[in-house]
């Protein structure tokens, strides 16, 4: 798919269909007076019959308009003028396309609302185009809804071509992280997904290492390897690195992002419910987020080096699996109460994490689908959002805001650490029952120690439960913006 920015005129734009937005009666302006001269006052007859009313997420096609040489104009409704914002314009986008996105569109061109700056405009019509088209179907045999689009031309202007640019970017690795979590399991255990990992570095001039099994355990990643006990599927650890050409750091800012990636998710001993279970081939949402990052953070080329650590595992039952109450070792010395092998994603995060400061990185990112205690707390909209840094948590969030992801600050403290207390080991895998979220990160700032860390968990926001006006059931990818556009402001 390419994307082009043009001065030119729309009216003269050779297009299938142009896209152009409208504010809802009361607050439209200028812009329906514009569409309207385009259509012989067609675009404003449809209003004032409120045949469309330009109310958010609905659209309307006006075919051959007489004012354009495209074959179509669609008319996508922003809402009040009042209501405009970047998510909304992004997710007005991404509705009107779900809906056109098998009617053989191939050149789509799009006119900016006003009342958002252009920068902002592109980003939030690119991001709702390329996710909104993202179809999770790939091993259907006649796959109905597959798209056309080819070329999108956007109405602005050519200075805006690096913020172009790196929008794509940023949305086509997201939507790369989509399809990893998006695979089944028997398709992409560890081995493979570590090889397609080594792939897309190879592609993208990234160094990368798979660690295996034997190496694992030289390594002393006891809880690592103690996860992976009851699968015929061996770990890996895979590690990926970007070395920028000039390093204006000094050796000062190295970023770690670590993701976990369970690439099935049984609970092991401790079994999960046979209801839904298939989804859990999306338990490794955060690694597949990391690897997306690292994908769009190569081709970006921030100033700073920035290291991925994926541990990737299968938690199966069988009879070499761990047990509920098996002590395991972590590489930092660490002994640990398996009280739940279910609460897997934590322990090889440890590791992990103790690795990624071992190989320099002066900041820490995790992420997690980690707790469905998070789920109980915020929903589906909001990520969580931990750490044990206050200034590191608002470069994180500063980063949230700019990628247009929700995360939402949770509290952690010594009083929670307190709550893994073992009898038999230094720490337990789990707390009691209630927060859950919270004692689960408690556990991973253990092995974060003094450096600046933040832990994602994405448990609620990784997976579309339903069809959403915007994107289809599956996978979002949550995670791969905030870590580029924190990557980049760093570097």
């Amino acid at each position: 798919m390419q994307f082009k920015l043009t001065n030119q005129p729309l009216a003269e734009l050779q297009a299938d269909a142009v896209l152009g937005y409208v504010f809802e009666e009361g607050s439209q302006g200028a812009a329906v007076k514009a569409w309207g001269e385009l259509t012989d006052n067609l675009a404003e007859e449809l209003l004032a019959r409120k045949e469309f009313k330009g109310v958010f997420q609905t659209s309307v096609v006006i075919h051959r308009p007489s004012g354009l040489k495209a074959e179509r104009l669609i008319l996508a409704g922003y809402g009040t003028r009042e209501q405009g914002s970047n998510p909304r314009l992004r997710d007005c986008t991404g509705s009107t396309w779900r809906s056109l996105r098998s009617s053989g569109i191939k050149t789509l061109a799009v006119s900016l609302p006003d009342g958002i700056p252009e920068q902002e405009a592109i980003q939030a019509v690119l991001q709702g185009l390329l996710l909104s088209d993202y179809d999770p179907g790939v091993y259907k045999t006649s796959r109905k809804q597959e798209s056309s689009l080819q070329t999108v031309l956007i109405a602005a202007s050519n200075e805006l071509q690096v913020v172009l640019d790196r929008t794509v970017a940023i949305v086509q690795a997201q939507n790369y992280a989509r399809e990893l979590a998006n695979e089944p399991g028997n398709l992409l255990p560890p081995r493979v997904l570590a090889a397609r990992v080594e792939t897309m570095a190879q592609d993208c001039g990234l160094k990368s290492e798979v660690i295996w099994n034997e190496q694992l355990d030289e390594l002393g990643m006891g809880a690592l390897l103690g996860v992976a006990r009851g699968s015929s599927e061996p770990p890996v650890l895979i590690i990926v690195q970007y070395q920028p050409e000039n390093d204006t750091s000094q050796g000062k800012t190295h970023l770690g992002l670590v993701g976990k990636a369970v690439t099935f998710d049984t609970g092991g001993i401790s079994l999960k419910p046979s209801p839904d279970m298939d989804l859990m081939k999306y338990d490794m949402a955060g690694g597949a987020a990391t690897i997306g990052a690292m994908q769009a953070i190569a081709k970006l080329k921030p100033s700073i080096p920035v290291t991925a650590v994926i541990p990737s595992v299968e938690n199966m039952p069988d009879g070499e699996a761990q047990r509920p109450g098996d002590v395991v070792t972590t590489r930092n010395g660490t002994t640990v109460e398996v009280l739940n092998t279910d609460a897997e994603g934590r322990l090889i995060l440890a590791d992990a994490m103790t690795y990624a400061r071992e190989l320099g990185c002066t900041q820490l990112v995790d992420a997690a689908t980690l707790t469905g205690a998070i789920v109980v707390a915020l929903g589906f909209e909001y990520s969580g959002l931990f750490s044990n840094n206050s200034q590191w948590q608002q470069q994180v969030m500063q980063a949230s805001c700019l990628a247009g992801e929700k995360y939402w600050p949770m509290p952690i403290g010594e009083e929670y650490t307190k709550q893994l207390e073992s009898p038999i080991a230094d720490l337990a895998n789990i707390g009691p029952r209630w927060g859950g979220a919270v004692t689960a990160a408690a556990f991973l700032e253990h092995f974060a120690e003094k450096t600046p860390w933040v832990h994602l968990d994405i448990a609620g926001t990784a997976w579309y439960e339903k069809t959403l006006p915007h994107a289809p059931k599956g996978p979002s990818g949550v995670g791969v913006r905030t870590m580029v556009e924190l990557a980049m402001s760093l570097g």
